[in-house]
């Protein structure tokens, strides 16, 4: 009979364990007796066991850990944690009906992402070991929830990284192609196997609301996607331009500014750099820019150009709002931790020859966890800056 799979890692790699990080890279593994997508014990360069965790022969991210210690890590472990995740989005009181109920490691459920659109859930799996216990997670899932149907977005590149196949499957029940959720006073149709992430980028929720406590007359919305941010200022404001590059994202802000009986709302579709330094030379202002581009930063190499990018359109923001305006303006680059942000923002201002005051300092919403000593689930940074002059 064969012994429990088991991999043996380098001092190094038992010291991130021991500060609790979920995860080990390939550098740091020592003897494997194991598969791809195996859950392996793991132990220190003296064979002592330090816990249990997903093993994948293909990536980088060779260990995520599941538990520390003598704790097994078998089905009653994950049914229990995504019961407590579950539980813990119920505790929020989010008025939602599209949210996030298991964000990977920020749910000590590493490389398992569950989004819930109203009766259906949308899961991806993104590592091998996640792929392999698919099945009894969804059934997990169906026990916990009762969906009309899960859909597999099992797509991202992350996969390939794995050396898993890219699929977008139904994995229980029916899944139509549009479902209609809701998000506060906002509806929105949503195409699940086709919108970006899962369907919506539901991390920006709270952010939404927070915006709009402050908008007021006209707003610029940039890289508005389906128009998240402008759906939820018009509420609130005279008039909202969005810019986004996709021309199927500007039809699909339309139709949901129509959906919600929204008339102010002016959806265009442009560069946004061109479209900033347009706005800029003629005597257009805003009351509110809102910046919430895509990650121009997706590794350390790629740093230096994106916070010029991050630079550019922020100096552009400035010069484009009143005196007394609101930038809302975002970073989803983990590399750009928000230190190095708030200098880009300072040095942007100054190249503007604008003063700026911090307002609010935001992130994520809460359904999308951070952990401590764990900075790559942080990775979504939102200020709320107010010019002064």
């Amino acid at each position: 009979m064969r012994t429990a799979p088991s991999v043996s890692v380098s001092s190094r790699g038992a010291q991130r364990i021991h500060a609790r990080h979920p995860w080990v890279y390939r550098s740091d593994l020592g003897r494997i007796d194991a598969g791809g997508g195996d859950t392996v014990r793991v132990l220190d360069p003296r064979d002592r066991l330090l816990g249990t965790a997903l093993y994948s022969e293909r990536s980088q991210i060779a260990l995520r850990m599941m538990t520390w210690g003598e704790a097994p890590a078998g089905l009653e472990l994950w049914r229990a944690r995504i019961a407590r995740a579950v539980g813990y989005r119920e505790s929020l009181g989010i008025d939602a009906t599209a949210y996030r109920v298991v964000h990977g490691e920020g749910d000590l459920l590493p490389s398992l992402i569950v989004d819930r659109y109203g009766e259906y859930l949308v899961v991806q799996a993104l590592s091998q070991g996640v792929d392999r216990l698919l099945p009894d997670i969804v059934a997990i899932l169906v026990e916990q929830f009762r969906p009309l149907g899960i859909l597999a977005r099992n797509d991202p590149k992350v996969r390939a990284l794995e050396g898993l196949e890219q699929h977008v499957t139904v994995l229980y029940g029916e899944v139509p192609q549009q479902v209609g959720v809701r998000e506060g006073p906002v509806r929105y149709e949503v195409d699940l196997r086709r919108g970006q992430k899962t369907g919506l980028f539901l991390d920006q929720r709270e952010n939404h609301e927070a915006a709009a406590r402050y908008a007021s007359g006209r707003v610029l919305d940039a890289f508005s996607y389906q128009g998240g941010f402008a759906l939820r200022l018009a509420r609130e404001c005279d008039h909202v331009v969005t810019v986004d590059i996709s021309d199927e994202s500007v039809t699909r802000t339309r139709e949901n500014a129509a959906l919600n009986g929204l008339t102010n709302v002016d959806a265009r579709a442009g560069n946004v750099f061109d479209e900033l330094r347009e706005l800029a030379r003629g005597d257009e202002r805003f009351n509110m820019v809102v910046l919430d581009p895509p990650a121009f930063a997706k590794s350390k190499g790629a740093l230096p150009k994106a916070l010029g990018g991050y630079k550019e359109i922020n100096l552009r923001a400035l010069k484009l709002l009143r005196p007394g305006g609101y930038l809302v303006t975002c970073t989803c680059s983990y590399h750009v931790d928000e230190a190095t942000f708030g200098q880009v923002l300072y040095e942007a201002a100054v190249d503007a020859g604008v003063q700026v005051a911090v307002v609010e300092k935001r992130m994520q919403g809460r359904d999308h966890p951070v952990v401590l000593g764990v900075p790559e689930t942080y990775y979504l940074k939102c200020l709320i800056l107010r010019r002064l002059a």
